[in-house]
């Protein structure tokens, strides 16, 4: 069976997201998986609704994106509650979805590296049953 993947891209770092998404497609591709629906949305604290949303009409979901160290203590704490909520509707839903977002608490040097990794193993999350 071809699965169709939804993703959720964060829009924040828009350029960065972008190449992620290219990786992906380009790993959904290599495993004959199709990816469905791509949003964009603001930024990670966006991206569970829209993973909500998809996830009826999808066999899987990918989300990328890129959380920051910032001056405070903010990403972190949004950070956690992301990815929480994100378990969350992977019981929900009863379907795998693919964490590709950077950080939280990542710093400039570390994103460039972690672009392609980051979303291929979201994708590769969303392999079988």
């Amino acid at each position: 069976m071809n699965k169709h993947i939804g993703v959720v891209c964060g829009s924040f770092h828009k350029e960065e997201v972008s190449r992620m998404l290219e990786f992906a497609k380009d790993e959904a591709e290599q495993h004959g998986l199709t990816i469905g629906d791509v949003v964009w949305v603001s930024g990670s604290m966006e991206v569970p609704l829209a993973l909500d949303r998809l996830l009826p009409d999808h066999d899987a979901a990918a989300c990328l994106g890129i959380i920051e160290k910032g001056e405070t203590q903010h990403g972190l704490a949004m950070g956690q509650a992301v990815i929480k909520t994100i378990l969350e509707l992977q019981l929900k839903h009863n379907k795998k979805i693919g964490l590709g977002i950077i950080g939280p608490g990542a710093k400039p040097k570390h994103i460039e590296p972690r672009l392609e990794p980051h979303a291929r193993a979201a994708i590769v999350a969303c392999i079988g049953e």
